[in-house]
C-alpha cells in the first residue's frame, strides 16, 4: 500500500511520542509511585498491588494493553475501524515501549525531579502523538465514548473525573506525598503538550488606529515586508471614524513596527498582542 510522506512522518511521530511517554512512566513515574491518571497510572497501581503474588508485579505494558482491549472493542462498535486505526497503532507502540525500555534510571526518591522530568517527557510525547492526529487510547478514548451517553457533559469534564479517580487510587496506594507530586507532573504535562499542539511559532499582532492609514500601511509593507489589513474603526466616545491596521510580525520586528508607525503618525494608537501560532504569508505552511 502506498504511504505518503506525511503519513510516514505521522507514524514516526506516533512511534517516537509513545516511546517518550513510556520513558516517563518507566524511568520517573513508576519508581516513585507517581500516578498522574490515565491507563498508565492505573497500570502502575496494578503493578504495585500485584507484587506480593507476582514477582515484579504485573508488567506495565501487559496491563496497559489489557485494559485498552475492552475500550477498543466498545469504540469499534460505536465509531468503526477507521476511527481506531491510528489510536490502536499508538496504543500498541506504547505497550511495547513499556515492555522493552530498561528501567536503569533510579531517581533515588527525588520526587521533584521525577515530577518535572516525567511531566516534560509526557508532554512532549503526548504532543507528538496529537500532532499525528492520534491518541494512545485509554482514558482519552474512554471519555469520548462515555460523552456520547452523557448529554451536556464535555469530553474534558469526563476525562478530569476519570483521571481524578485514578489519582485518588494512587493516593490510597502510595500516599499523599506521591499524589501531590503527581499533580505537579500532570500540570507540567498539560503545559508542554499545549505548547506543542497549539503551536510554537510565536509572533506578535499589532492593531494600529491612525488617521494616516495609507502612509503607515505603505511604510510597513515596504520596510517590514509584512502584509497589512485595513479596517474601519469608529470611536464610540468621539464618534470619529479612523482606519485600523492589522499586521502580524515576528517578535524582533515589534520595535521597528512602532518606530515606523510613530514616525508617520505621532498620535497613533498601537496595541500589540501575542499570537500563539502563525501560518502563511512568510510564517510557515499548514501540513495536511
Amino acid at each position: 500500500m502506498y504511504i505518503t510522506r506525511k503519513k510516514g512522518i505521522d507514524f514516526l511521530r506516533m512511534v517516537a511520542g509513545s516511546g517518550i511517554m513510556a520513558a516517563a512512566v518507566v524511568w520517573f513515574y513508576e519508581p516513585q509511585g507517581l500516578v498522574t491518571g490515565g491507563m498508565t497510572g492505573l497500570a502502575i497501581i496494578i503493578k504495585h498491588i500485584t507484587e506480593p503474588v507476582l514477582p515484579g508485579g504485573m508488567p506495565l505494558g501487559v496491563s496497559t494493553f489489557a485494559m485498552n482491549v475492552p475500550i477498543f472493542l466498545w469504540a469499534y462498535r460505536q465509531r468503526g475501524g477507521k476511527f481506531l486505526l491510528r489510536t490502536l497503532f499508538s496504543t500498541m507502540c506504547l505497550s511495547l515501549w513499556l515492555e522493552i525500555l530498561p528501567a536503569y534510571w533510579e531517581p533515588r526518591q527525588d520526587y521533584l525531579l521525577s515530577a518535572l522530568m516525567g511531566g516534560l517527557l509526557t508532554g512532549v510525547g503526548v504532543g507528538l502523538v496529537l500532532q499525528a492526529k492520534s491518541t494512545t487510547g485509554g482514558a482519552d478514548l474512554l471519555a469520548v465514548l462515555i460523552q456520547r451517553h452523557l448529554a451536556g457533559r464535555t469530553v474534558v469534564e469526563i476525562l478530569l473525573v476519570l483521571d481524578a479517580a485514578v489519582v485518588f487510587l494512587g493516593f490510597g496506594v502510595f500516599g499523599s506525598k506521591a499524589a501531590l507530586y503527581a499533580l505537579i507532573a500532570a500540570y507540567v504535562t498539560s503545559r508542554v503538550s499545549d505548547r506543542m499542539t497549539e503551536g510554537i511559532k510565536f509572533a506578535k499582532a499589532a492593531f494600529v488606529i491612525t488617521v494616516r492609514e495609507e502612509q503607515v500601511s505603505k511604510a510597513l509593507m515596504e520596510q517590514l515586508r509584512r502584509g497589512v489589513t485595513a479596517m474601519e474603526a469608529k470611536g464610540m466616545y468621539s464618534r470619529d471614524t479612523r482606519g485600523m491596521l492589522y499586521c502580524v510580525v515576528s517578535r524582533r520586528e515589534v520595535v521597528r513596527l512602532k518606530e515606523i508607525v510613530y514616525e508617520r503618525d505621532p498620535h497613533a494608537f498601537v496595541s500589540v498582542t501575542d499570537v500563539r501560532e502563525v501560518l502563511g504569508e512568510g510564517f510557515g505552511i499548514y501540513e495536511k
